[in-house]
């Protein structure tokens, strides 16, 4: 085992990061079996002195399955009306599920401007240093409500490994966890190709790799592989580990902290 994938073990700032595939069923409705095994989780790493923000997708998918649409909505004004109803359901779950395990959460919703100006971005960081020293989780999403891609002003950050990256980089965290239906980086689509094998380390992102990595996320999501790869270029690149894993992999924190060799390591450069 590499001396830098052993580092994830002394990690003391976690970002995680999970999709909506992961914490949502096909129809939209919520996994709370999901939601509350990631909550246990989470926990138990704060249990162990960890410090965990979890940055989280879902806000519109979730809206889809409470309103009972048959689908995702295109009109940009039906996707943010959805949006402010999937996120009070989201964050009702999240709040419940923690409340279990004598851990409170609060929410911190963003827009790509946020992390831009420089005044805000100093309270941002204010306020998710001021939760973690009182031993609060920050819960991060995108403010899908406000945030646009049509306009300069507010825009997007067009999916939440964008933003997890970002936020790692923000806090500066030592570890950035992705959670994915997907179990890391293959060389080829294991959906579509059953000789694709899974890439255990990475101690460079190539642009091979960025290649072989795109392709479209899940129906009620945003992103796909290649934004969780280029989420990994941007961490590294400042010296921070990351991992994509499964999230449906039983205990995967767990084991990532365990250094199991399970999903992809991106050893920080």
């Amino acid at each position: 085992m590499s001396g830098s994938r052993m580092a994830i073990n002394f990690a003391r700032r976690i970002v995680v990061k999970v999709g909506t595939s992961s914490i949502t069923y096909a129809n939209g409705r919520m996994n709370l079996g999901s939601i509350n095994k990631l909550c246990r989780s989470i926990a138990d790493l704060c249990n162990s002195g960890k410090e965990v923000i979890l940055v989280t997708s879902g806000a519109i998918g979730v809206g889809v399955g409470c309103l009972n649409l048959q689908e995702r909505p295109t009109e940009m004004r039906e996707k943010q009306a959805v949006a402010a109803v999937g996120q009070c359901e989201l964050m009702n779950a999240y709040s419940r599920s923690f409340a279990e395990y004598q851990y409170v959460c609060g929410q911190i919703l963003l827009t790509k401007d946020d992390l831009t100006d420089k005044l805000t971005r100093s309270n941002i960081t204010n306020t998710i240093e001021a939760m973690l020293e009182r031993q609060l989780i920050p819960v991060i999403n995108e403010n899908d409500s406000v945030s646009t891609t049509e306009i300069m002003h507010n825009g997007t950050f067009g999916d939440n490994d964008t933003l997890s990256a970002s936020v790692a980089c923000l806090v500066n965290a030592d570890l950035l966890i992705i959670l994915s239906d997907i179990d890391g980086l293959y060389d080829g689509n294991p959906r579509e190709d059953n000789n694709a094998k899974r890439i255990s380390y990475v101690d460079e992102i190539t642009d091979e790799m960025l290649g072989f990595s795109k392709g479209a996320g899940s129906k009620l999501g945003t992103g796909g592989m290649y934004t969780k790869v280029t989420a990994m270029q941007k961490v590294t690149s400042r010296g921070i580990n990351g991992v994509i894993a499964q999230s449906s992999e039983p205990l995967v924190l767990e084991k990532i902290l365990n250094q199991d060799d399970i999903g992809t390591f991106f050893a920080a450069q």
